[in-house]
């Protein structure tokens, strides 16, 4: 029995999908899925199915304890939870094709595992603003869309292409294998971003606040770039960063209209 319901007293308050059979005819039928959260110890036919049909879709698959899932929901979930995605996720060749083809030069931000749901919305906010083409997040480590993300990005996400990548790393060179220069915005970087050339096919990559933008992203980009900090505080969130590096950005390319 397919049982499916919004948990208003859960936190991120997601529709949400019980049980094993019932979130694999989910995937099956093509619904749009957050995130799978699965019982870490459970082992079984229907559970391999289960994992099967998940990695055949690219859905995130998060093993969990027990005591996490009844933190969710007081429902019999059988070790397994299905969120639902509030947005359908794009494709980012069918972006880049797009922008391409009517001459328009690419303009992209990846998000290298900004896991604070509203800082993520804020940055989408933003970017929607920005004219940003596409934000790209990891399937794993990122931020979950949910309805607090809707509501920071003040509904920006119903709008503003969002492409789920299983990696990073290989969405990097796949994009400079297409053209599109990639600038890492990160404090390591030697030039101020006012220095870089931001005005062709690009794509922006922001970092964790934790410890910023993977050193393997980083050695993978083209360009790095870091914004000029004064006072004694050594960095600004990283919503407040992208702003001021996007419309950095905004005004390079502006000058090309």
């Amino acid at each position: 029995q397919t049982r499916t319901m919004r948990e208003n007293n859960h936190s991120d308050r997601s529709e949400m999908i019980f049980g094993t059979r019932a979130v694999i005819e989910a995937i099956v039928a093509g619904k749009e899925i957050e995130r799978i959260l699965l019982q870490r110890d459970l082992r079984n036919e229907l559970i391999q199915e289960l994992l099967q049909v998940s990695s055949q879709h690219n859905v995130p698959v998060t093993k969990v304890p027990t005591e996490k899932l009844n933190s969710i929901t007081r429902k019999n979930h059988q070790g397994v939870i299905c969120v639902i995605s509030p947005i359908q996720y794009a494709s980012l060749d069918g972006i880049i094709d797009a922008c391409f083809s009517t001459g328009k030069l690419p303009f992209l931000l990846l998000l290298d595992r900004i896991t604070d749901v509203r800082n993520f919305g804020a940055i989408c906010r933003t970017a929607l603003s920005a004219g940003i083409d596409a934000v790209v997040i990891p399937e794993n480590g990122a931020a979950q869309i949910n309805a607090d993300a809707v509501k920071t990005s003040a509904g920006a996400l119903h709008y503003l292409p969002i492409c789920r990548v299983p990696s990073l790393h290989k969405t990097v060179q796949y994009l400079q294998e297409s053209g599109v220069k990639v600038v890492a915005c990160t404090e390591k970087a030697s030039d101020l971003v006012y220095n870089v050339d931001l005005s062709g096919p690009l794509a922006m990559i922001m970092g964790s606040e934790e410890d910023g933008i993977s050193n393997d992203l980083i050695r993978k980009a083209d360009d790095l770039a870091r914004l000029p900090m004064f006072g004694p505080v050594a960095s600004l969130n990283v919503s407040a960063a992208t702003s001021a590096i996007l419309f950095e950005a905004v005004r390079q390319r502006e000058e090309l209209v």
